[in-house]
């Protein structure tokens, strides 16, 4: 089956025969791509308008799934870290499980220990935790394997989701030391491969899946400064796109042979790569005690102020490597990238048919409904491009809600939905020259990405599920 040219069927192959297109199975839905033919979905929606019904919930960043009869997510409440299944009808809480908790590792007070949302193929649920792994359960509730991971050198926390490609776990483990993407075997949770990433640093991406009309599977894979092509089976890297932005959030999309990856991160807006010599360069007037690294105190102002960051093993040394990241740092641009899908190795003068460098995102994924590519960006700024050129045909501004979003925005019944941090969601008309149709409140805030199925809208706040639905004649 195909969905705005997302081709459904293969995604979760191998004994998976209990998802179904009517099913949000993973982060940001069917591959990602944030979008559904559900139709008669409501405009207004509120704590007493067109709820179906609420369910307190402890806080997490993670968005809901919903596979077969249930709805999944991730929370935690104190030191515990747990994973709850609903019922997907009434939203009765069916079971809570406790993961393990062997560290507690740093995260930005806009993240939480529970930010990476499940993936489930309608007989299983697999979650990740940065402070434990992967974990598997069946959809009752019982646990078939847990696999530790880490610990993460990441400053930020993981933000990661785990999708699953045929009979595959993948996760991307990005971070600042000894990134890598592994594939676990979905069934025993055994490692089927596991590919070091040396040329990226921390980020926060979901992979998409690529399957080319002839040949095998691809795993597309955002990461800092770059956007790899991956093997599904085997994990070998394919080809490569340089000149990406640092920290990636987005999940990429897919259409057709065209593939689409928004990067982000700040200082990468300026117009003029900036420049920093070479680390043999900067030895030779700095390193004062001859010992082929840097201390802070030997680096120049105003390198100085990032030293700490630019530490990524933090050894209080910067060393050759460190240095190329700071130089790669400094000189990367942000942008949205559309990539023609083809060849191997280094594509970036070959296949990349656009980019566009202006008002980005920096978590939300791009969204791409009925032939036009959305944005929404911190201020609540809304641009709508052509996906064939990367030309705007819209800028303007949520009127309401000016402030940060964390949330992707999602699609279906010719609206676009668009959640931002203080619980504001902006219901747009679709088309290239959007319109907003309504700024709804729902009184808090809301980090998690929305789901749609079902005719319905289900949306997390910090406190609640929501699930929003249409009752006969009203809006």
């Amino acid at each position: 089956m195909k969905l705005d040219g997302i081709l459904l069927v293969g995604l979760l192959a191998g004994g998976a025969g209990t998802v179904h297109a009517a099913d949000w199975p993973q982060f940001r839905g069917w591959n990602g791509s944030g979008i559904t033919e559900d139709r008669r979905l409501p405009v207004e929606v509120g704590p007493s308008r067109n709820v179906v019904w609420s369910t307190p919930l402890p806080p997490g960043h993670s968005s809901p799934v919903l596979a077969g009869p249930r709805i999944f997510l991730t929370a935690y409440e104190g030191q515990k870290l747990l994973t709850i299944a609903l019922d997907r009808q009434a939203g009765r809480i069916l079971w809570t499980r406790e993961a393990p908790r062997p560290r507690v590792e740093t995260f930005q007070p806009t993240n939480s220990p529970a930010s990476p949302s499940p993936a489930s193929d309608g007989a299983h649920v697999y979650v990740f935790f940065g402070d434990f792994g992967l974990l598997c359960y069946t959809a009752d509730g019982e646990e078939k394997w847990r696999a530790p991971l880490g610990p993460f050198n990441n400053a930020n926390g993981h933000g990661s989701s785990p999708v699953l490609v045929d009979d595959l776990v993948v996760l991307i483990c990005d971070q600042d030391t000894d990134s890598y993407l592994i594939a676990l075997d979905k069934t025993t949770g055994a490692v089927r491969w596991k590919t070091a990433r040396p040329e990226v640093t921390r980020g926060y991406a979901t992979p998409a899946v690529f399957r080319p009309r002839n040949g095998p599977a691809e795993l597309i894979v955002p990461g800092a400064y770059s956007v790899i092509g991956y093997a599904v089976a085997t994990g070998e890297k394919l080809w490569w796109v340089r000149g990406m932005a640092w920290q990636h959030k987005s999940v990429p999309l897919i259409d057709g042979d065209m593939i689409y990856v928004n990067g982000w991160e700040i200082g990468g807006d300026v117009e003029t790569p900036r420049q920093t010599p070479p680390f043999e360069e900067l030895l030779a007037k700095n390193d004062a005690n001859k010992d082929g690294r840097l201390t802070q105190e030997e680096m120049p102002e105003p390198m100085r102020r990032s030293y700490r960051e630019d530490d990524l093993n933090h050894d209080w040394y910067l060393d050759a490597r460190e240095w190329d990241f700071y130089r790669l740092h400094r000189g990367a641009q942000n942008n949205i990238v559309a990539v023609r899908h083809g060849g191997r190795g280094d594509v970036t003068d070959t296949h990349v048919r656009w980019r566009y460098r202006k008002s980005l995102p920096n978590v939300p994924s791009p969204l791409l409904y009925q032939k036009v590519l959305y944005l929404v960006k911190d201020g609540g700024i809304v641009t709508s491009l052509d996906p064939r050129t990367g030309e705007a045909l819209k800028q303007d501004r949520i009127p309401g809600a000016t402030e940060h979003f964390w949330a992707s925005p999602v699609a279906a019944d010719g609206k676009v939905y668009m959640l931002s941090q203080g619980g504001k969601l902006a219901v747009l008309r679709a088309a290239a020259e959007w319109e907003v149709l309504a700024v709804n409140e729902l009184g808090d805030e809301a980090f998690a990405t929305p789901a749609i199925a079902d005719q319905r809208l289900y949306v997390r706040t910090r406190t609640k599920l929501y699930c929003f639905g249409r009752p006969d004649g009203k809006r």
